[in-house]
């Protein structure tokens, strides 16, 4: 999953007039492995969340804290990170990131040796960081890299390898990090078991060794790269006259669409190992329920490239409100059934997921002229749904059950159906 820019970077950009349909495409191409590299680290947390649940015997709720760190920094950081974007330009901006992202990555070691999950979900925050200073200015820069009428097919074939990604992040991490899981033995001492948690813990150091390492490596590329000029766009006027972007009632509506969105992402998402592992449902060792979470992120990745040639001739409007209606569907069938049917209906909303965060932001974003950078800032706060939502959801799973707990997203998509239908068009 993706963010949008904040308000004070200079997302609101169109590349100089010299620029171009080529150096379009290289941008693009550049800007699509960062793209990748996120969607994966993002979608290691729900590994992350049933690992560090087993190695710290936490609740629902306490495991939710994860999502809530990671998330967490969209909110507070995203302000600070668009006025350095717009203080040292948005190339070095993009190493900047990189570089925080490998340090937080880098401090999963120290936790990991002294078991303590506080610094775990510290260098989480570290991590997002860098992730959210990366995703300051990509989201807007792709909607402006051709015309405005395909900026949402755009935004969609990016974010396809967003999702790809999401889709490779639950093997590398069944491989790595689950496989490391052990059940005690019924007569171990507690210095026995005490061991055992700690190897567990220790399991995620080579995994986020090699990732710190990859984002230094992105980190020295990006600084070597030439990328397109950009340029601050002042002069576009928007739709109306007015003196901000919150005047704007189908940004503010699709504020809260991406709020909700990616609330029941990451709800959906965080759950799916302990989900798919219930006795009713697969019976599935921690790490067979992670491969199986490929099988949701894929679905996710086929829909955006799909989406990205699809939505050039059909209303976005009108395919984010029946991607919506059936991921309630599915949601339903989920809480109503158990077993295969139960699975493969929870799986199979990443499929119609796909599209919804790039349609909403662009959606959102259109006819604002030179409030798009304020417009992007208010998007980018409202990820802060993939912080809160599921501590929501843990909290229900912890009172009513893991199963009855996906009720809660069905609520957010139907405002997204509701948002696709009417709440996208301008007053």
């Amino acid at each position: 999953m993706a963010g949008p820019a904040t308000s004070s970077a200079p997302t609101s950009v169109r590349a100089s007039a010299h620029q171009g349909q080529g150096s379009y495409q290289f941008a693009l191409i550049a800007l699509t492995s960062l793209f990748f590299m996120w969607g994966f680290i993002t979608c290691l947390n729900d590994i992350l969340v049933p690992h560090l649940k087993s190695v710290f015997q936490l609740n629902y709720t306490q495991s939710m804290l994860i999502q809530l760190c990671f998330f967490g920094a969209y909110f507070i950081v995203s302000l600070p990170a668009g006025a350095l974007v717009k203080r040292i330009t948005y190339k070095w901006g993009i190493v900047v990131g990189l570089s925080i992202a490998a340090v937080g990555c880098a401090l999963f070691i120290p936790a990991a040796s002294y078991r303590v999950y506080a610094l775990f979900l510290g260098a989480l925050f570290v991590l997002a960081t860098g992730i959210t200073i990366l995703q300051v200015a990509a989201n807007p820069y792709v909607t402006v890299l051709g015309p405005p009428d395909t900026a949402a097919s755009r935004l969609n074939l990016t974010q396809a390898f967003n999702s790809l990604g999401t889709t490779i992040a639950p093997y590398f991490g069944a491989m790595l990090i689950l496989s490391a899981a052990t059940v005690a033995a019924a007569n171990a001492t507690p210095e026995q078991i005490d061991a055992m948690r700690l190897a567990e813990a220790g399991a995620v150091k080579l995994p986020y060794l090699f990732l710190a390492a990859a984002f230094l490596l992105l980190a020295a590329i990006f600084a070597a790269l030439k990328l397109p000029e950009v340029e601050d766009e002042e002069a576009v006027e928007p739709m109306r006259g007015g003196g901000s972007a919150w005047q704007y009632r189908h940004l503010v509506l699709g504020a809260i669409g991406i709020f909700l969105y990616v609330g029941a992402e990451v709800s959906i998402g965080s759950f799916l190992v302990n989900f798919l592992s219930q006795p009713d449902i697969a019976h599935l060792s921690e790490a067979d329920a992670a491969r199986y979470v490929s099988y949701f992120w894929g679905g996710a990745m086929l829909g955006r490239f799909a989406g990205s040639i699809i939505m050039r001739q059909i209303d976005d409007g009108k395919a984010l409100a029946f991607n919506a209606a059936v991921a309630i569907v599915l949601l339903v069938i989920t809480v109503l059934t158990t077993g295969h049917v139960a699975m493969w209906s929870v799986l199979a909303i990443g499929l119609f997921n796909s599209i919804m965060f790039p349609t909403i932001f662009s959606l959102a974003l259109h006819g604002l002229g030179k409030y798009t950078s304020q417009g992007s800032g208010i998007l980018c706060l409202a990820i802060v749904g993939g912080a809160i939502l599921p501590v929501i959801q843990g909290g229900l799973a912890d009172t009513i059950g893991i199963h009855l707990a996906f009720l809660m997203p069905i609520i957010c998509y139907v405002y997204i159906a509701f948002y696709g239908l009417k709440g996208h068009k301008p007053a």
